[in-house]
């Protein structure tokens, strides 16, 4: 059992962030410039020690934590895994991050694993299911959490609920919070072929306790129309930055994340990502 770590944070700052990887450990400790704290994917801290939770030990000192899960497979339509959400318990207890929060998205099916997070039909049957299994994870783990808008790639004819609708009303159920992911805001409207400002206008953004920022890849689909996918490899491009703008003039400044989780760059690269989200947040009225 892992000794407690009494909370030294007990909120993130309005501030930017960037998820965490190793190899930048040294220079965020030396530097971090205008990086206030970090993220860390739940799924990669749930051992008992070792080098990981050293290091992460260290960071919870002097930043706070956000912790983002990507396994619990909020919305699929088994039960909840009573061993992933007790391995997520004791991290979230000796931790005790300022924050944390998940996907409105399912990644299992029987016993099987998807290494993807995979959109839902809109749905009063989907809804009860995805407020029950947050009732249980708040329950759970004895705090808040936040849960995230997806990016997908198509609409289920199903849906019957609109996407910022089912969002608050997940929220006005359960009391969770909301992550706001600006870049997948923009992938799911590029893809649908939707307008990503009305998209931003429907959005509860009260209820936001994290912005994320992305990149995507680019691609075609069958017709040769764009098909933009949520790889988080790459800077964010000007028209999220545009949209980020936007959401921080409507709904204030808000911790925001910047995501690059894979061809990870050198740090200057990420922390310059990081001083363009500060410079926006700065305009924001205080």
């Amino acid at each position: 059992m892992l000794d407690a770590t009494p909370r030294r944070f007990d909120a993130l700052p309005n501030r930017p962030g960037v998820g965490y990887k190793p190899q930048h450990f040294a220079e965020i400790m030396e530097d971090p410039g205008p990086v206030d704290w970090l993220e860390i994917h739940a799924e990669n801290y749930m051992g008992a020690g070792g080098r990981p939770i050293a290091q992460l030990r260290h960071l919870a000192e002097r930043f706070p934590i956000s912790v983002h899960g990507v396994g619990l497979s909020i919305g699929g339509e088994a039960p909840l895994d009573a061993e992933h959400l007790a391995r997520l318990r004791q991290l979230l207890g000796w931790l005790n991050p300022a924050s944390f929060s998940e996907h409105l998205a399912w990644s299992t099916h029987d016993s099987h694993f998807f290494n993807d997070l995979l959109p839902l039909p809109y749905t009063e049957a989907t809804l009860a299911r995805v407020c029950a299994h947050i009732d249980q994870v708040q329950e759970a783990v004895g705090r808040r959490m936040l849960l995230e808008n997806p990016s997908t790639y198509l609409a289920f004819a199903e849906s019957q609920i609109p996407e910022t609708e089912f969002l608050a009303e997940i929220a006005a159920r359960t009391g969770c919070g909301l992550l706001f992911d600006v870049n997948n805001v923009f992938v799911s409207a590029t893809n649908q072929k939707t307008d990503p400002y009305s998209y931003i206008d429907a959005f509860p953004l009260h209820l936001v306790g994290e912005i994320h920022l992305g990149g995507h890849d680019e691609d075609e689909d069958d017709h040769g129309a764009p098909l933009l996918i949520d790889s988080h490899g790459c800077e964010v491009v000007d028209p999220v930055w545009e949209m980020y703008r936007y959401t921080l003039q409507k709904g204030g400044a808000k911790p925001s994340l910047i995501e690059w989780d894979n061809d990870v760059p050198e740090w200057p690269v990420l922390a310059a990502e990081a001083a363009r989200a500060d410079a926006l947040l700065a305009e924001v009225p205080a």
